[in-house]
């Protein structure tokens, strides 16, 4: 009868642990869940989607108001540019959909001019409008080695590897 009763005694202290154990770790698990939910609900605010023209406008909805990279190409013949209010305005297009830019900064990168006969591929961050407009706080351009080529043609230099 006295084993029986040392054997009860220790299933009843491991029993014991047990529930010890789980009253720790229940809580400390729904800690853990709280804090990365609460990490990803603040990464998914603070994320900076990057979109081509095409893929912005048609979840257009999605994005309004939002920071977002804009990648598309200029639509020749629209860079203007106000000295007044230091307001550019132009716009970039990607595959059939198009979009009105406006850039409030004085000075745009050297590499963003519209150069007839090459495509400016452009990158802008900004936000897009409730009218569909995109509000740009930067611009970045690709590839101006083209423009150098370009220049150097116009110039008399005859192209290597053409």
């Amino acid at each position: 009868m006295r084993e029986r009763s040392i054997l009860c005694e220790d299933e009843e202290q491991e029993e014991q642990s047990a529930k010890k154990g789980i009253k720790i770790a229940v809580p400390l698990v729904m800690a853990a869940a709280v804090i990365a939910s609460l990490v990803l609900v603040g990464m998914k605010d603070n994320a900076i989607y990057a979109k081509s023209v095409d893929e912005l406008m048609a979840y257009r909805e999605e994005f309004v108001g939002r920071t977002v990279r804009v990648e598309g190409t200029l639509v020749p013949g629209t860079l203007l540019r106000n000295e007044q209010s230091c307001e550019y305005k132009f716009k970039i297009a990607k595959k059939n959909a198009k979009m009105d830019v406006s850039y409030h900064e004085c000075v745009i990168p050297d590499t963003f001019r519209d150069v007839s006969g090459i495509d400016v591929n452009v990158t802008v961050q900004g936000e897009l409008q409730n009218d569909d407009t995109f509000k740009a706080s930067s611009i970045l351009t690709k590839c101006p080695s083209k423009y150098e080529m370009h220049e150097r043609v116009q110039a008399g230099e005859e192209v290597p590897h053409r």
